[in-house]
């Protein structure tokens, strides 16, 4: 992942280009709705899931066991509601001071859970790519699950 300078287009030098191998690469939207609860939830929950295959291969271990890290990038296009019209709505995305924080407090609270995080820079244009093996891709909505 690298950050786009805003001003020449180019990459970002100031910005070191964040790589990692095995692990997760997390897309995080946050609502107004989100803090400190749904943090805690979704870090515990992140940290102990058992999705990279045993020597089985069976989706029976967490990152911890596999030795991975974690890409985490901000994301309110997420929040996109295209139900009406053709340009998509974002008014469901958190207000950017807030979100910025819960990201911040999340990748906190990943580490605290002694993952390896590498993030993007919010609010960014920034260039992502991603090497997906398997067919592991999971959304986790707080306000779905009641969190």
């Amino acid at each position: 992942m690298t950050v786009t300078d805003e001003t020449t287009g180019e990459i970002d030098p100031t910005f070191p280009e964040q790589r990692i191998g095995v692990g997760y690469m997390l897309l995080v939207g946050v609502s107004d709705a989100d803090g400190e609860r749904q943090v805690a939830w979704l870090a515990h929950k992140i940290a102990n899931l058992r999705v990279f295959d045993d020597e089985d291969g069976r989706m029976n271990r967490s990152i911890h066991d596999v030795g991975g890290a974690i890409l985490s990038i901000s994301q309110f296009t997420l929040y996109g509601n295209v139900r009406r019209g053709n340009r998509p709505s974002f008014v469901a995305a958190g207000a950017p001071a807030h979100a910025e924080e819960v990201w911040l407090g999340f990748n906190d609270a990943l580490r605290a859970q002694g993952l390896d995080v590498k993030t993007g820079r919010f609010g960014a244009h920034m260039n992502v790519s991603l090497t997906n093996d398997g067919p592991v891709t999971i959304l986790f909505d707080t306000e779905e699950l009641g969190i």
